[in-house]
């Protein structure tokens, strides 16, 4: 059987997450308010890359987030090989523009520890405008308002305000991404970050899953700590954007 983390979002958006998806042909992408990811096929064909063109539509924009896979061709022409119609079908051809080239790591949280906190809550639908205004201070990655869809949210909240949350996004089987891991300034290097991690996990492992993140590449602070915390780099990822124009 394939590795289901290998190409994560399409495992999620054809698997446990597909509630939460948009699928044409192979390609797939979450619901626009809930995240910006899109999944193709590990090989995929110019018809694959038609597909996801009628998904996006002329100006939207995608993120890919997986393994390495050659740029899209320039020009897809509508009236020729590829029988996917297009956005617009006044057009005969769409330009795929890049607008992101990240590249990341995958990393497996086997070994690390669970536990509850007690101090963590589950926010809820009601949170999610102090959540987006915590996500808006410290840039944790991409957060929408219907984020909290995709799992289990949990935060620390200190005199009543949110200041620190960690949660669920990519789901595929046997596996559950922790993701949104962020701390207001004025409350970091106490912990609750981790708590918050090791909190969510337990929730994961309650499934049945086992926990694992993603990070940039270029974020060696973050991936020592996270390596300090039981997990290990699996796999290379990139994250790259693509604007249809």
């Amino acid at each position: 059987m394939p590795d289901p983390l290998e190409n994560p979002v399409h495992s999620a958006l054809t698997g446990p997450q597909r509630a939460v998806a948009e699928v044409r042909g192979a390609a797939a992408r979450y619901l626009l308010t809930v995240a910006p990811f899109a999944a193709l096929p590990l090989d995929p064909t110019a018809q694959d890359w038609a597909d996801l063109a009628a998904l996006v539509g002329a100006g939207g924009q995608v993120v890919l987030a997986g393994p390495e896979r050659p740029a899209p061709a320039s020009t897809v022409d509508s009236a020729g090989s590829v029988s996917a119609p297009m956005v617009d079908p006044a057009r005969s051809v769409v330009t795929w523009e890049q607008t992101m080239d990240l590249p990341g790591v995958q990393m497996d949280g086997t070994a690390f520890a669970a536990e509850p906190d007690p101090e963590a809550v589950v926010l809820t639908s009601a949170d999610v405008p102090e959540m987006l205004d915590l996500v808006a201070r410290t840039r944790p990655g991409p957060f929408k308002t219907d984020t909290i869809a995709l799992g289990t949210y949990l935060g620390i909240r200190r005199e009543g305000a949110l200041v620190a949350m960690a949660g669920e996004r990519m789901r595929v089987p046997g596996h559950t991404e922790i993701s949104a891991v962020c701390t207001d300034e004025s409350v970091r290097g106490q912990g609750l970050a981790t708590r918050l991690m090791r909190a969510v996990a337990v929730v994961v492992r309650e499934r049945g899953d086992e926990p694992f993140l993603h990070a940039a590449a270029g974020n060696t602070g973050a991936i020592r700590l996270y390596e300090h915390l039981g997990f290990t780099v699996s796999r290379k990822v990139r994250f790259a954007a693509y604007r249809l124009a």
